[in-house]
């Protein structure tokens, strides 16, 4: 089977892409799971790097990244382009912040110490819509990968291209 883009302003086909199959499907599925475990063990700064490094690539490949948002669904170049900075943006943020987000708070209890810790829970399935086909994506991953988890993402028919 295919999943036909198509630009919203003409009807024109922009292009066909091929569904996976059940077998790729479970082996995606397989190794997110597995990459799951490396992941946890990553070190918040490494995270936070690789965050930025992504934001800056993100940057760097604006232009085309907003051309397609506008091609596939019609959003304005100017909207599209802020949507692009807004995701970079928010690796920059989760980069920052998601070490003292997830440290340990402490909780008052009558034993000697008791805390919330905040850890990893594994691979986050993420069902996104087609509004905002970048931010919809990073505003899920840039805090569930900072989280330690790894992320399977199924996005919108209708933006296959974003």
């Amino acid at each position: 089977m295919m999943l036909e883009s198509v630009n919203p302003a003409n009807g024109q086909r922009i292009k066909l892409f091929e569904l996976w199959s059940d077998t790729q499907l479970n082996l995606a599925v397989d190794e997110a799971a597995h990459a799951a475990g490396a992941w946890q063990a990553t070190s918040f700064a490494d995270s936070a790097k690789l965050l930025r490094d992504l934001a800056a690539k993100l940057r760097a490949d604006s232009e085309k990244h907003a051309r397609l948002i506008t091609l596939e669904m019609g959003k304005l170049i100017k909207e599209a382009r802020a949507e692009i900075e807004k995701c970079a943006w928010g690796c920059e943020y989760f980069a920052d912040h998601a070490e003292q987000f997830l440290s340990d708070e402490p909780v008052a209890t009558e034993a000697h110490a008791s805390y919330v810790a905040y850890q990893p829970l594994g691979t986050v399935l993420a069902i996104m819509p087609w509004n905002f086909p970048f931010w919809q994506v990073f505003r899920c991953a840039a805090p569930t990968m900072m989280a330690g988890d790894a992320i399977v993402l199924k996005h919108a028919s209708n933006v296959p291209g974003c």
